[in-house]
């Protein structure tokens, strides 16, 4: 199976390049009054937020099950990844989009562009070191399966949202970069607005892409495949059962909730056969610890 990436580890990544960033774009978008520095900035604060909005749901998904919540709070991360994706939407792309379409309608000379370079430039290097930060922890998870299928597939919504974040960061510095260079070598201040207008339209394809896959989860979605089929596998192996009729997981944030109909072997007494279940569920609650709630129905049909 693959492995469990360090979530908060990647956003910790993240907070501090895209601050470092932020910092930066917006010394640069006042001193030239570049469209697409502005734009780059506001993404870069709207990135802030959203590494704090994660860092809540994660802490939130901690709090333990009440008589309100019998299956605990780890949904609750699906939510605020969910809001991250809706703020990269409005706040990143439609500002940008927004800031586009005035840099069109009135443009305006870059002052000191040379300043912009050098900004852009040192925030893709910065991005870049959240990015290989992040993909070491995705490459964690994903295993074997490619980029687009582990993307397609994933059970943790925050790593997700900044994989996501961190590719539209990247690639909005590179188009604002573009957008500057042109700006400076024809001295055709559109080239600005068109690069603005490119980052907005990148942020919102990214966040529909996050939103899809996160409401997902806040729906509510099976375990991982590779771990489904791995209980499966577990549960048939065991001398206890005969065999599974049917196998049902969930994921509630960081855990998972498993129920199991299955024939077991025929037991003495009504006590037998209870002890044969906790030992079955214990024994895979060993070899599964991401397994926090387990419902065992035995019986000879489906």
């Amino acid at each position: 199976m693959s492995g469990k990436a360090d979530s908060l580890k990647t956003i910790f990544y993240a907070l501090g390049a895209n601050f470092a960033i932020f910092v930066a774009k917006l010394a640069a978008a006042i001193v030239t009054g570049s469209g697409a520095m502005t734009a780059e900035a506001v993404h870069s604060l709207a990135d802030c937020g959203n590494q704090g909005l994660l860092l809540l749901g994660i802490q939130s998904a901690k709090k333990p099950a009440s008589a309100e919540h019998p299956l605990g709070h780890g949904k609750a991360v699906y939510f605020w990844s969910f809001l991250v994706a809706l703020m990269l939407f409005s706040v990143g792309g439609a500002f940008s989009l927004y800031e586009g379409v005035h840099k069109l309608l009135e443009p305006q000379p870059i002052r000191f562009p040379l300043i912009a370079i050098a900004v852009l430039t040192f925030g893709v290097v910065a991005e870049s070191f959240s990015m290989w930060g992040c993909m070491r922890e995705v490459n964690k998870a994903r295993g074997a399966r490619s980029l687009w299928r582990w993307f397609r597939e994933s059970r943790q919504s925050e790593l997700i949202v900044i994989f996501g974040e961190d590719l539209a960061a990247l690639l909005g510095l590179v188009f604002a970069l573009i957008a500057v260079v042109l700006t400076m070598l024809t001295g055709n201040s559109v080239f600005d607005a068109i690069g603005t207008l490119a980052i907005g339209v990148l942020l919102i394809v990214v966040a529909v892409f996050i939103a899809v896959e996160v409401k997902a989860l806040l729906i509510g979605q099976s375990a991982d495949a590779e771990l489904d089929d791995a209980i499966r596998a577990f549960l048939e192996a065991r001398p206890e059962v005969v065999r599974v009729f049917n196998l049902i997981t969930l994921q509630l944030g960081p855990d998972v909730m498993v129920s199991i109909k299955a024939e077991m072997l025929p037991d003495a007494t009504a006590l037998d056969l209870i002890n044969s279940v906790n030992a079955v569920e214990r024994a895979m609650k060993e070899r599964f610890p991401e397994i926090r709630w387990s419902f065992f129905e035995p019986d000879i049909a489906d």
